[in-house]
C-alpha cells in the first residue's frame, strides 16, 4: 500500500505541476470494486487531505462506480462498493447505471458507456478529475493489442498517465504498479474486493492477451515481459508526441487553410521524411473529421512522391486532387473553427 501511496502523490504532484490540479479540487477515483481500483481508492482516501506539492495543498477525494447492467449480480455489486467507500471516508459516491450499446462489439461499447458517465458525473459534482487504476499490466495488455492492429507507434504508445480531456482530467496513477501489487496491497488493508467473472471470459481480446498471451509469453522469453512491454509504450509515446509536434508545426507553417479547404505544397512534402510526410498528411486529414487510415494516408502521399497524372481521390468526406504543385484536400462541409 505504501508503494499505490507513492506512485499517487507522485501522479498528483505532477497534475498540480501542469495546472491540472488546485488546492481542494475534487477527484473522483473510478471504481469497479475490483482490487485494482479500491486499492486505489484506499491510497488516495489516504493521501488526499496529506496531499502537498506545487503550491497545492488538499484534495478532495469522491468515487463514480459504473453500473453496465451486464450481469444479474452488477447492481448488488456496486451498491456494496459504494457503502465500502463511503465508509472510507470517500465523498461524494455517486453510482450510475448505464446503458451498454452494440457499436463496436461489448467492450468497445460498455467503455464509450463508462467515459460519457465518467463525465456527466464530474460536471454534476464538480470534480476535477477521474483517477483510473489502469496497471502495468493493463498497459503491457494494451500495447499487445496496438501490436496487434499494426497502425504504428501511436497504437503501441500505451495509455497516458495524464489525460486532460475538456474540463476534466484523467489521472492513472497505477501504470508502474503491478495486478499482484494490487491485490496484495488489498489483502494488506484487510480491503474485500471483487472479482469479476467478465475478466476470465476469454470471448473478449483482452482477456485472451491477459490469459494467453502474456502467460506464453513469459515462459517462451523469460519474465519480465509485462514491464518490457510498458516500457516500450513510453519510448514510443516519447517519439510520437515529438514527431505529431513537429509534424503539426509544418502542417501549421506551411498548409493553406480555407472554409473548406486544405492545401498542401508538394515541394514541402517531398522535403520530409517519410515519418514527418505522413504524419502532415494524416493530420491534414483529421482537419476535417475524417478517420485517418494508412491506407489514406499513403494515397495522398503518392500524389506527391509518385506523381503520373492520377485521378482525384475520394476519402469518406473528402476529395482530393493535385493541381500543378498543390495537393488540394476538400470538403463541402466548413471546417470547425480551430480544427488546425
Amino acid at each position: 500500500m505504501a508503494d499505490l501511496r507513492r506512485a499517487v502523490r507522485d501522479n498528483w504532484s505532477v497534475a498540480a505541476s501542469e495546472g491540472l490540479l488546485a488546492a481542494g479540487d475534487l477527484v473522483l477515483i473510478a471504481c469497479s470494486g475490483g482490487a485494482d481500483s479500491m486499492a486505489l481508492a484506499e491510497a488516495a482516501a489516504f493521501e488526499g487531505e496529506r496531499f502537498e506539492s506545487n503550491g497545492v495543498k488538499g484534495l478532495r477525494i469522491g468515487a463514480v462506480i459504473i453500473d453496465h447492467g451486464l450481469q444479474p449480480e452488477s447492481a448488488g455489486v456496486a451498491a456494496h462498493t459504494a457503502a465500502m467507500l463511503t465508509e472510507r471516508g470517500l465523498h461524494p459516491v455517486v453510482v450510475r447505471r448505464v446503458e451498454v450499446g452494440r457499436a463496436g462489439g461489448t467492450e468497445a461499447a460498455a467503455r464509450d458507456a463508462r467515459y460519457r458517465a465518467f463525465e456527466q458525473v464530474a460536471a454534476e459534482v464538480g470534480a476535477r478529475a477521474i483517477a483510473l487504476a489502469h496497471t502495468l499490466n493493463d498497459q503491457a495488455e494494451t500495447v499487445l493489442l496496438g501490436l496487434s492492429r499494426g497502425s504504428g507507434s501511436r497504437s503501441i504508445a500505451g495509455m497516458r498517465e495524464l489525460t486532460p480531456a475538456g474540463k476534466i482530467t484523467y489521472l492513472r496513477p497505477l501504470l508502474k504498479i503491478t495486478r499482484t501489487e494490487t491485490e496484495a496491497a488489498c489483502r494488506g488493508a484487510s480491503i474485500e474486493f471483487w472479482q469479476d467473472p467478465m475478466n476470465q471470459d476469454e470471448s473478449y481480446a483482452r482477456v485472451r492477451v491477459r490469459k494467453q498471451v502474456l502467460p506464453r509469453l513469459e515462459e517462451q522469453l523469460g519474465p519480465g515481459i509485462a514491464e518490457a512491454l510498458a516500457r516500450t509504450a513510453d519510448i514510443a509515446r516519447e517519439d510520437s508526441d515529438y514527431l505529431d509536434a513537429l509534424s503539426g508545426e509544418i502542417l501549421r507553417a506551411f498548409a493553406k487553410f480555407g472554409p473548406t479547404s486544405v492545401l498542401l505544397p508538394v515541394d514541402l512534402l517531398l522535403q520530409q521524411p517519410a515519418a514527418i510526410r505522413n504524419r502532415v498528411i494524416g493530420q491534414a486529414i483529421a482537419v476535417f473529421g475524417t478517420p485517418v487510415t494508412r491506407q489514406h494516408v499513403l494515397a495522398i502521399a503518392e500524389l506527391a512522391t509518385d506523381w503520373h497524372g492520377q485521378k482525384p481521390l475520394a476519402l469518406p468526406g473528402i476529395r482530393v486532387s493535385r493541381t500543378g504543385g498543390d495537393i488540394h484536400l476538400k470538403s463541402a462541409k466548413t471546417l470547425t473553427p480551430g480544427a488546425c
